[in-house]
This record gives C-alpha cells, structure tokens and sequence, in this order.
C-alpha cells in the first residue's frame, strides 16, 4: 500500500513539473502568459477624505488645478467639494 500511494505522489509530481515545463515552453514562443505568476503591482493612491487607498482607474477623480484627487465614493467627492468651497480663500 505504502508503494502504491508514493508512486501515486511522484506521479503527480512528474505531472505537474512537465505541465510547467510545457506552459514555459508556450510563454517563450509567444503563447499565454504564465498564469501563476502575479500582474504588475498596482500603485494606489489615498482618499484625501477617508484614507482609502484605491487604484486610480477604479476611483472617481476631481481635478483641482493641477492636481488630480482621487476618491472611493461620490460622498467622499461631495464632502471634498464642500470642505474645499467653503474654506477660507477659495
């Protein structure tokens, strides 16, 4: 029994292996890209209100001359354009 089941392991083992030697073969002549490997790390930026941190292209953003906010939700937009409106000097 106990011949049977380590068998079964290196069979899995030589499987697998050949499964990633074959999907970095594909890679390298242009086929899908690897799948286990993780996406370019995203860079998130902070909710001037709340604190969030969220992706840009997933946030609503409000330009304020030359910079550009950017929020999680229309409350924390809403709140920013208030707060900014009725502070001194604007």
């Amino acid at each position: 029994m106990t011949r049977f089941v380590l068998l079964a392991v290196l069979l899995l083992v030589v499987v697998w292996a050949f499964s990633r030697f074959l999907d970095g073969i594909i890679e390298a002549f242009g086929g899908l890209p690897n799948r286990s490997r993780s996406k370019t790390p995203v860079k998130l930026v902070r909710d001037p209100v709340c604190g969030t941190w969220i992706a840009p292209q997933n946030s609503l953003g409000l330009r304020a001359g030359d910079v550009t906010h950017y929020f999680c939700s229309d409350q924390c937009r809403d709140l920013f354009r208030k707060n900014k409106s009725t502070a001194p000097g604007s």
